[in-house]
């Protein structure tokens, strides 16, 4: 009796401390609560800014007229329907919304905390994970983004050697199928040092190479078993699907080109510290190159110490296409700094134009959605944003903001403690 209740006691003691906690302790993330932009129901005119079209030149004191979501004008003067809503934009800029091209924004929440993180799966081989299927349209850090200028960003998961499928996510909408602008949009995959790693990978591809041959002669009768993870990768090795591989050593980049020739596959590199050092084979095989990390120490001692500020210029000059990106070093949480990692590339040689390009239309021709999204033109998506000033420049605010012509929300969990703070401290001057 006394050793049954010695048992039960603690046992009642540990149950009661857990569910007080359970009931004080609110939940690591409840989601932003902004609500989504309502779909475009009148003509829209931005008239008098500066519209930097990316693909075209500059132009002074023009009009930006959309409607149901697509650009329908871009340039000086314009017929206006006569229920357009006009935004007087005099002094103003208006940008096509930015594109980040490789972040786990959706997947990851909060870096430290486990619970808040679904950007990988079990295992080292995974083709068949999806981003899109565990992306979170409530994450906190949406906002953050969009709020200076990031309208579109590329989710993509990781770990293991086959990480899975990424997807283009628009920052604004209800639910992730509101929001997905493409769906699969490459296989990523992390380039292992290790020679086992290496030939495992090599082997994956070799079977599925014989799972596509195998899937070919089902279809003249002979019966095939279906496997997830070979099927997913039948896309990839038909060129349909690229494959991002992050990598960065000279010898390393060297043996994934290698690899791609091979199995015949469009390859992507997302990295790419040495890649001005082949930069012939990366030219002679039209490989683009989505810098990671512009913002990051010298890879080796000898280096020099703006080796990665200078990468974006080295590749331009070699006339290799490239992307700039903030997501690599920090995921999801850095996706805010892209327009700032620009401008250190254009601090360090690369022209602003370039700089601009470098993270608008260049990431949508790698990422394959340059007919919708990137540049200002007729016929594009009005996804696109209005700012005071030169977007490169971290004064700048972003003062309004359009994916598909649907009104999005700038407020942000940043505005809204810089409001509650403000309020603060004029309270405590009186």
């Amino acid at each position: 009796m006394n050793a049954t209740m010695s048992y039960r006691r603690p046992t009642r003691v540990c149950a009661l401390f857990l569910s007080l906690i359970a009931a004080c302790v609110p939940a690591i993330s409840l989601g932003h609560d902004f609500i989504p932009g309502a779909p475009q129901d009148r003509p829209i005119a931005i008239v008098g800014a500066t519209l930097h079209t990316v693909s075209g030149n500059d132009l002074l004191d023009a009009t930006l007229l959309f409607e149901a979501g697509r650009i329908t004008h871009v340039g000086p003067g314009a017929t206006l329907p006569s229920d357009t809503e006009v935004i007087q934009a005099t002094d103003k800029h208006v940008y096509p919304g930015l594109i980040e091209a490789n972040t786990d924004l959706g997947l990851v929440e909060i870096n430290s905390i486990r619970a808040t993180i679904d950007s990988r799966e079990a295992g080292s081989l995974n083709p068949n994970v999806q981003a899109v299927v565990a992306f979170n349209p409530d994450s906190e850090l949406i906002p953050v983004g969009r709020a200076n200028g990031i309208l579109t960003a590329l989710s993509a998961p990781t770990g293991g050697l086959i990480s899975g499928r990424s997807a283009l996510m628009q920052l604004d909408g209800w639910s992730r199928d509101d929001m997905t602008l493409k769906s699969e949009v490459a296989m990523h995959v992390r380039w292992p040092s290790d020679a086992d790693d290496i030939q495992q990978l090599t082997e994956f591809f070799e079977q599925a190479r014989r799972y596509e041959a195998a899937i070919a002669d089902q279809q003249v009768g002979n019966a095939q078993p279906r496997d997830l993870r070979l099927e997913s990768m039948v896309p990839v090795l038909e060129q349909k699907t690229p494959v991002i591989v992050a990598v960065d050593e000279l010898d390393a980049i060297r043996s994934v080109i290698a690899f791609k020739r091979r199995f015949g596959l469009r390859l992507i590199i997302a990295g790419g510290t040495d890649a001005c050092r082949c930069a012939v084979q990366l030219k002679s095989e039209s490989i683009p190159v989505v810098v990671t990390a512009v913002y990051s120490n010298p890879s080796r001692r000898h280096s020099p110490y703006d080796e990665a500020y200078t990468l974006p210029k080295r590749l331009h000059e070699a006339g290799i296409v490239f992307c700039i990106s903030a997501g690599g070093r920090f995921g999801a949480s850095a996706i805010r700094n892209l327009p700032y990692n620009a401008a250190t590339a254009s601090a360090y040689g690369l022209s602003e134009r370039e700089a601009l390009r470098a993270i608008t239309l260049s990431p949508a021709e790698i990422l394959g959605v340059s007919d919708r999204i990137g540049s200002l033109q007729v016929g594009m998506d009005a996804t696109v944003f209005i700012a005071d000033g030169d977007i490169l420049e971290t004064p700048t605010q972003v003062v309004e903001a359009f994916i598909q012509g649907r009104r999005v929300d700038l407020r942000s969990r940043h505005t809204q403690l810089y409001e509650k703070y403000s309020e603060k401290y004029q309270r405590a001057s009186k």
